[in-house]
């Protein structure tokens, strides 16, 4: 079975990541559809110049593929998944998939009624080399029982190249949404938890008082039946870096540690995907670039026999229902 895919939606820069990533395992992207000219839109017409731009949903929804992949406005996410789901189409959709939590009951019902695939595609790991190394090691018991996670998910601002959305809690979904999402997608992962609970959760904004609606720090604390682990997430790289942000992942293991330091070294190494492993016979960094990006190819797999190697559906809805229920903590909103 071949795939082929339309993009809905290009408000967000991940649409390059995830157009690229699908165009590399062969399949064949039929085209794009988006309201207006979000600013993500020139960056993607350069990289991908043949691509036709569809003039209505409509119409990218009839062109015949069957996978959408979706990087709408953080609010908009849940209907335009539910629409393409009921054209029948898998999804493929940035994060956060939704912003609330009656979003996620309707996305709920809409897999079970179609039986389409609703993958958020949680780049902080299936784009990562590292962290494919990572879950080798793991397998391979280079650590023992993986029973702590710590998350750290810093961001650059980049306040110039921010459209209006950016600053709505209720366009964005707050940072914990946003950002932790990718966090408790990972201590889940890795500690091989089907769920958890919330035992902390903060959000604040410390440095951008002209934008209320912004919240620039956030916080969570959280413990499965076998695991903890703590999460920090924020707006504040600062311009000397030389990315969007020091983002790290430690795993403790019964017998050992891995440090993820994903895109960049601040202590000196070259380039990406630095792997920190020590146990009780190696203390060592490892160059984890070459370690793949299996995701993309096994959501393909998945679509083509109905299956659920890239990620199960039940652990995709839990992350996004933690994350949206620590977001509501945070703001002491009931859920």
């Amino acid at each position: 079975m071949s795939i082929a895919f339309v993009a809905l939606g290009l408000d967000h820069r991940h649409i390059y990541g995830m157009t690229e990533n699908m165009v590399r395992i062969g399949a064949c992207c039929l085209g794009y559809w988006t309201e207006g000219s979000p600013q993500p839109l020139e960056g993607y017409v350069k990289r991908f110049p043949d691509l036709h731009r569809f003039e209505t949903l409509d119409a990218a929804l009839a062109a015949g593929a069957n996978l959408a992949l979706v990087s709408a406005i953080p609010a908009d996410r849940a209907a335009l998944a539910i629409r393409a789901m009921h054209a029948g189409h898998d999804i493929m959709t940035d994060k956060p998939g939704c912003t609330d939590l009656a979003q996620l009951t309707a996305i709920r019902a809409a897999v079970a009624e179609t039986g389409r695939i609703w993958s958020i595609n949680f780049s902080e790991r299936f784009e990562v080399p590292c962290v494919t190394l990572a879950d080798d090691l793991i397998a391979d018991g280079a650590i023992g029982r993986v029973i702590h996670t710590t998350g750290l998910g810093p961001h650059r601002l980049n306040r110039a190249t921010r459209p209006d959305w950016f600053f709505e809690r209720d366009r964005y979904g707050g940072v914990l949404a946003d950002i932790g999402v990718h966090q408790i997608d990972q201590f889940l992962h890795f500690t091989g938890s089907k769920t958890a609970q919330i035992t902390m959760a903060h959000v604040a904004n410390h440095a951008n008082p002209s934008d209320p609606g912004l919240q620039d720090f956030g916080e969570i604390a959280l413990r499965s039946d076998t695991a903890s682990g703590y999460i920090r997430v924020d707006w504040y790289t600062p311009e000397a870096l030389p990315n969007w942000g020091d983002g790290r992942l430690t795993l403790l293991g019964t017998d050992g540690y891995i440090e993820l330091r994903k895109y960049v070294d601040v202590g000196g190494r070259a380039g990406t995907d630095h792997l920190v492993l020590v146990n009780g016979s190696r203390c060592e960094t490892i160059d984890a670039r070459d370690a793949g990006l299996p995701y993309f190819d096994r959501l393909a797999h998945d679509i083509a026999h109905r299956t659920e190697t890239a990620m199960r559906q039940s652990h995709c809805f839990e992350v996004m229902e933690l994350a949206l229920r620590a977001q509501a903590m945070a703001e002491g909103r009931s859920t």
